[in-house]
């Protein structure tokens, strides 16, 4: 049975920003009275009805609003507890009054996250889940949007699952071995435990490659404009904000720190970084920008480099999208040590509308699944893949059957720390149900 709260919570599900409708969503072992307090009797579970809401007195009772209510009885409510939601005029002397009146009734206010950690605690999601649904509410970009809706979809856990569910199988043999030596278990089960194993660590590995796709996704993709002073860096990153973001000087060392914009391109967030021009100096602020600007480069996810016409780099960064500027002043070579030179004109826009398609593509490129499958969202999460791909690693290396035995229970926890499931009752189902140990 899942868990219940002890306490009652509410709180407003929409934004305080000047609306026509304020939703207040209460959750907890006894909503159903205090929701008959307020209202009157419950209305039919799921069903949007127009009630008077009432605060309730000694004297007489307070008319505060007229609403749209619903009844969400549990287990099949978001938390899988009983709850209601009031679709409340969203004036704030109106959303005050309903507070009150809650917490008359003996409601409190809900912590940050506290409906969807319930909804956790009650098996209404696991973890994985939870996550996608704080990543939909934050989503700022489509991509974002999509990423986040499959994750609270279950995509992810689904594959989680089924990695779970095939060492499950895996282990029920590899206990049998253990335990029944005597018994008439063909002898094939060994190999067959042994290539199990190899084609989840194969799984698991082409998962955790994925070049932090999704990561980049739900954070976005950072570009660091760089390269020597006066290149036209801060002009870049105003044409790429389409405001003046930066100062533009033709004086040397005019940027002195890091300035970011946030953008969107292909659907995807991007931020660039617009950093000090790299040269050796003697000011000792100009310097400090240079170490961060170095910083910044070494961070992003992809680097603009950016020179002059008359100012050719003698190396390039390692993937960087290499930008010659001032096109209209001289002539730019095709590429440079093996790199293709992006040519443009800031000042009369020349190579600009060229530009943004190689960065779109850039952005495609770094965000794009290359395997099919859904793609990681966190460091959590490749972290716990790989503490399972670790132990499958080793288990195939034992040739004690007790010793991987043990790898395989490792792993199967690393993936139950992800979706927040760990436990032994499924693996002692698994093994009952096909060794027929009981006989």
């Amino acid at each position: 049975m899942g868990y219940q709260g002890e306490d009652i919570i509410f709180a407003l599900s929409t934004g305080v920003e000047r609306a026509a409708i304020a939703v207040m969503r209460v959750s907890g072992k006894g909503s159903a009275d205090l929701l008959a307090k307020l209202c009157g009797p419950l209305p039919p579970p799921r069903k949007a009805v127009l009630r008077r809401v009432w605060q309730q007195a000694d004297v007489q009772d307070t008319l505060l609003d007229e609403a749209l209510v619903l009844w969400f009885p549990g287990p099949k409510s978001y938390t899988g507890e009983d709850g209601f939601e009031l679709h409340l005029h969203a004036g704030p002397a109106v959303i005050q009054a309903v507070a009150h009146a809650l917490v008359l009734g003996g409601a409190r206010p809900a912590e940050p996250g506290e409906f969807t950690r319930r909804a956790f605690t009650n098996n209404r999601m696991d973890l994985v889940e939870a996550e996608g649904v704080a990543d939909l509410v934050a989503a700022e970009t489509e991509s974002q949007r999509k990423q986040a809706l499959a994750q609270a979809d279950g995509a992810l856990s689904r594959v989680y699952a089924g990695w779970a569910e095939q060492l499950k199988k895996l282990l029920a043999f590899q206990e049998a071995l253990i335990d029944f030596p005597d018994e008439d278990i063909p002898p094939e089960v060994e190999a067959e435990i042994r290539a199990g194993i190899a084609q989840l660590v194969e799984q698991m590995q082409r998962h955790i490659q994925d070049g932090k796709r999704g990561e980049r996704i739900r954070r976005g993709v950072v570009f660091a404009i760089a390269g020597p002073p006066n290149a036209g860096k801060s002009s870049l990153l105003n044409w790429l904000a389409e405001r003046d973001a930066a100062i533009v000087s033709p004086i040397a060392g005019t940027t002195r720190d890091a300035l970011e914009i946030v953008g969107s391109l292909a659907g995807i967030k991007v931020t660039f970084v617009d950093t000090a021009g790299l040269r050796d100096t003697e000011d000792a602020i100009e310097a400090e920008g240079v170490k961060r600007a170095l910083f910044h480069v070494k961070q992003a996810d992809c680097v603009v480099q950016m020179f002059a016409a008359t100012q050719v780099p003698q190396s390039v960064f390692p993937g960087a999208l290499l930008v010659g500027n001032k096109l209209d002043l001289a002539s730019l070579p095709a590429e440079v040590e093996g790199v293709a030179v992006i040519p443009v004109s800031l000042k009369n826009s020349q190579g600009l509308d060229a530009l943004r398609q190689i960065l779109e593509h850039k952005v495609q490129a770094l965000t794009a699944s290359s395997t099919g499958m859904p793609l990681l969202t966190r460091a959590r999460h490749s972290a716990g893949v790989q503490d399972a791909c670790n132990s499958l690693q080793r288990a195939l290396e034992q040739d004690w059957p007790e010793v991987r035995g043990e790898e395989l229970r490792l792993a199967m926890r690393a993936l139950g720390r992800l979706t927040g499931h760990v436990g032994v009752e499924e693996l002692l189902d698994a093994i009952f149900g096909q060794f027929c140990i009981g006989k």
